[in-house]
């Protein structure tokens, strides 16, 4: 497999259809500027889309992989290692807070197992059908995946890319549900950008204490001696000490940035993704935006190499697309308004009251005549 060919396949959202957009933006009704940062948004999704005015954002699509990290048996995380899949069970009944929000703003929600520890047959065949292992290896010591899982999960990743394009979705918001994927996820950010385990720590989705901040910390230095030999190589990097579904994402994000289709990421497991991501297509964070900061200092750290502001702060840290579902309605307020504001007539209303002056004056220059 080769990632070079993505440098050529993505191009960056149509420049040209954005002047036109912001030219646009400068006729409407409201003052250029008043709506702060919804205009950027508005200007950006007509290039993404390559239409003025911008077409309203109606199907939208949650997508979450799923997957268990080896990891987390060093008690890196809040939860057990291994319960990735009650997690999933609870967005599959209704009872996560993303499940809750996607059905309350009447969005599809889609979850697939990536590398979940569990029996296949307890989830539904749909959700299961990519699975490429259960579980995946303990990074400090053992490669996440074989170099042919990674890639296995890298093509699923992309081919589910290509169904939700082919299907019509006009943005994704994208998360997982993992257990020990924000360790994964600092291991690969710290690789990537240079820095020390202990600068990309962070307390995990569930929060975590002390101590189990110290054995992440080590557990993130560990693999870090493991990753720095292979950085020249992001899908042998995603092999060992990423996992399936941070491959997967990978997958998806480029492969989306392809198919000319939007993105909202979430935390930093998908921060993670997009920096591989960008390592293989620099042109490919511009399909992308980041929906919230998630308080993670390895999310900080990866948005900020690949320069995109979080759309909301709010402190949001439970991951499964949460901050990223948050943001979805102002992405779409920012669709809604640049594609319905009217545009101002030839006469502004503040000139209204000086034409009619002028219009008296010439009048009753033409009675004295």
């Amino acid at each position: 497999m080769n990632l070079d060919d993505f440098v050529d396949l993505i191009e960056r959202p149509d420049g040209g259809v954005r002047r036109d957009a912001e030219e646009r933006r400068e006729r409407l009704a409201a003052p250029p500027g008043a709506l702060g940062r919804l205009d950027e948004l508005g200007e950006w999704l007509a290039a993404a889309q390559q239409r003025v005015p911008v077409k309203p954002i109606e199907r939208p699509r949650v997508v979450l992989f799923a997957g268990d990290h080896g990891v987390a048996e060093l008690d890196v995380s809040a939860r057990p290692a291994g319960t990735a899949g009650r997690l999933v069970r609870a967005v599959l009944d209704g009872e996560s807070a993303v499940a809750i929000l996607a059905r309350r703003y009447g969005v599809p929600l889609r979850v697939v197992d990536m590398s979940l520890d569990c029996d296949p047959d307890e989830l539904p065949k749909e959700i299961t059908r990519h699975r490429v292992r259960r579980g995946s290896g303990r990074l400090d010591v053992e490669d996440a995946l074989t170099l042919e899982e990674a890639e296995q999960a890298f093509r699923a990743g992309m081919a589910i890319a290509d169904e939700e394009a082919d299907a019509g979705t006009d943005i994704v918001v994208l998360g997982d549900v993992s257990v020990g994927g924000t360790t994964a996820a600092g291991t690969l950010i710290a690789a990537l950008c240079g820095t020390d385990a202990s600068v990309v720590t962070g307390r995990g989705g569930a929060g975590i204490d002390d101590l189990a901040w110290m054995r992440k910390c080590a557990a993130i230095r560990d693999g870090l001696r493991r990753a720095r030999p292979v950085l020249g190589d992001q899908l042998q990097l995603l092999a060992t000490c990423g996992g399936a579904d941070l491959a997967a994402m990978t997958g998806f994000l480029l492969q989306s940035a392809v198919r000319h289709t939007p993105v909202i990421l979430d935390g930093v497991v998908s921060a993670a993704a997009a920096l591989v991501a960008q390592r293989v297509a620099f042109r490919a964070p511009d399909w992308w935006l980041a929906g919230q900061n998630s308080g993670e200092p390895a999310q900080e750290k990866a948005l900020d190499r690949i320069a995109l502001t979080p759309l909301l702060d709010h402190g949001v840290t439970l991951g499964e697309g949460t901050g990223a579902l948050l943001a979805l309605p102002l992405v779409q307020a920012a669709a809604a308004l640049a594609a319905e504001l009217p545009e101002r007539t030839d006469a502004a209303p503040d000139e209204a009251p000086d034409e009619a002056a002028d219009e008296e004056t010439s009048s009753a220059t033409d009675d004295i005549t």
